[in-house]
């Protein structure tokens, strides 16, 4: 992905829960992408789509632009999000994940969380999604900058989608 990407991707980043030691996760692997200039994105979904990623579209301040990787179908082990390195998405997929991976506290609540929403939304991804939101919104508030931009469900790292994420 990285090298079909090219100079159009600025940066690379593992996001997701299987990027924090000691979170439970689902073997789904969460990347984030920076592009300098969104423009990138028509050539970026052609080179993609041509190594097998399927483009999911843009979810705007909700994760981006979505790409997945399913080996078989229905079956996703890759979900790749991509934004414009300035905007506050891309800062708050680095930052929450590094609070998750500094703070024990935080982990554990996250984790307890994901666990609950896991049971109450078993067949139902785009619920157990959107149902983080308010916990990674205040987790990101709380924890330092003052700015914090519109946040999607999986920290600014996942678009809404059928199934359960990390």
């Amino acid at each position: 992905m990285r090298k079909a990407g090219g100079n159009l991707i600025a940066d690379v980043q593992h996001v997701g829960s299987t990027a924090v030691p000691d979170l439970p996760a689902k073997p789904i692997l969460d990347l984030a992408a920076s592009v300098h200039s969104l423009d990138a994105i028509p050539e970026l979904v052609e080179r993609l789509t041509a190594l097998g990623y399927i483009y999911r579209g843009c979810s705007g301040n909700s994760g981006g632009h979505l790409f997945v990787w399913e080996p078989e179908p229905d079956i996703r082990t890759i979900h790749l999000h991509i934004v414009a390195s300035d905007d506050v998405q891309w800062t708050n997929y680095l930052r929450f994940r590094e609070l998750l991976r500094q703070d024990p506290v935080v982990r554990a609540r996250y984790a307890t969380l994901k666990e609950q929403l896991r049971r109450r939304f078993a067949d139902d991804r785009k619920s157990y999604t959107m149902s983080k939101h308010d916990f990674i919104r205040s987790v990101l508030k709380t924890e330092a900058q003052p700015e914090v931009g519109p946040v999607s469900p999986e920290a600014a790292p996942s678009a809404p989608s059928d199934e359960p994420s990390t």
